[in-house]
């Protein structure tokens, strides 16, 4: 079959540069995972090990320090070191290990509402107003599922642009996570799926690999920095995501019911790697982050500084922000941050060369700015009405187009028929 010179000169060109690229990428290779680089000096050293033992004691942590002193010792026995390595959690902050199963009051921000009626719990006040289905979603999303409609919806998104430009002016860059990332990356992060448990949703390896659906735009924020060598010129390095969340987690507790704790929501997730030094002063950062974001919309809530047994594996020190949810007469936590110091990057191999040249892990920290649902919860169950609305905070209304007031939405019935055929 006779074809055109530039046709075949065209696709000559082609093949030659798809050649050459291929041979200095492969757009279908996945980042390595790098070989954890614990710190055996300190974890490996029979002198450290009751400072241990009583810190994984205190944690409630999986791991077991006699295991890894034998193993250590039995070059065969690699692998097995290797696991049970990574199943020590973090050191605690030495003001924390002073503390008893009670989490510490650090301050207060505002005052409770007073009403003049009984307030409404969230479920119910925007059940009424049409602006919340959460049953008949069984085959689509299952039990703890939710669908926002109409001006709730719109009010998850007034919340969503309203953090971002709040952390933007914070010097946090912008960065689109995905959803599915490597189930070992998820591991490496802290998130252990020992003994048959495990809070993550893991995607059938029919499909190729092992992947999983990301709890926290935190795992996938530090999947993207993994590998990497920082200058120290260039930390902090600061990065915000919006993304979905995806927890396997169940709970019959009643104070946890309705939205409170679901199977997937939307999160505006903070994530800091930075200098052995600084890390205290991006600590308080975070919290101080988040402090404001939520005296802005004029919320109850508390501060308080997590006991041991309250931090997960990766943790160094975690604060926790508690508002107050009237409809429920309780406090229920809005967000937290936590200092993880070179738990992750030890096993992500995130590092950063110091001044004097020396090469060090850096430190990661993590916040939550906004989680949608018990943002929600807070927010509707605060501003409610006497008339079964509810108020648009001041500072939204800007990214509500103008909207005050939340009424009945005027939306067609979803709810299921059954027809009979003829």
């Amino acid at each position: 079959m006779w074809l055109p010179k530039q046709f075949v000169r065209q696709q000559f060109y082609r093949k030659t540069l798809l050649k050459k690229l291929s041979t200095q990428c492969d757009v279908n290779a996945i980042q390595h995972v790098p070989e954890p680089e614990y710190n055996i000096d300190f974890i490996c050293n029979p002198a450290n090990r009751d400072i241990i033992f009583n810190n994984i004691k205190l944690r409630k942590g999986m791991g077991d320090i006699d295991k890894v002193l034998e193993f250590s010792n039995k070059p065969e026995l690699r692998d097995s070191l290797m696991h049970e390595l990574n199943r020590i959690p973090n050191q605690t902050h030495p003001a924390v290990l002073a503390y008893d199963k009670e989490p510490q009051l650090l301050k207060e921000h505002g005052q409770k509402p007073e009403f003049d009626f009984k307030p409404q719990e969230f479920s119910k006040l925007v059940t009424g107003l049409q602006a919340l289905r959460s049953q008949y979603l069984g085959p689509l999303i299952g039990q703890r599922g939710y669908m926002l409609v109409g001006d709730l919806a719109d009010l998850e998104e007034a919340l969503i642009h309203y953090t971002v430009k709040k952390l933007m002016k914070h010097g946090f860059k912008l960065v689109s996570v995905p959803d599915i990332i490597p189930t070992e990356v998820i591991e490496r992060c802290g998130f252990l799926t020992d003994h048959g448990r495990t809070l993550v949703y893991n995607l059938d390896p029919f499909y190729g690999g092992y992947y999983s659906l990301s709890g926290t735009a935190e795992m996938s924020l530090a999947y993207k920095v993994m590998n990497t060598v920082f200058d120290a010129s260039d930390l902090p390095l600061k990065m915000a995501a919006v993304s979905r969340c995806f927890r396997a987690e169940v709970s019959n507790l009643v104070e946890e019911r309705g939205i409170y704790r679901v199977h997937q929501f939307t999160k505006v997730e903070m994530f800091i790697c930075s200098k052995h030094e600084e890390s205290e002063k991006q600590f308080q950062e975070l919290q101080d982050i988040e402090e404001d974001l939520f005296s802005s919309l004029n919320l109850h809530f508390k501060v308080l500084d997590m006991p041991p047994h309250e931090l997960g594996a990766p943790a160094y020190r975690k604060v926790d922000m508690e508002g107050w949810m009237p409809g429920r007469e309780l406090y229920g936590e809005l967000s937290s941050c936590s200092n993880c110091t070179d738990y992750q990057s030890r096993r992500l191999g995130i590092k950063y060369k110091a001044e004097n040249g020396e090469l060090l892990h850096v430190h990661t920290l993590n916040g939550t700015a906004c989680a949608i649902p018990r943002m929600l919860i807070a927010l509707c169950e605060t501003y409610q009405t006497k008339h079964s609305r509810i108020r648009v905070p001041e500072v939204l209304i800007p990214y509500m187009k103008g909207k005050d007031l939340i009424k009945k939405q005027p939306v067609a019935s979803s709810r299921p028929y059954k027809y009979k055929s003829d």
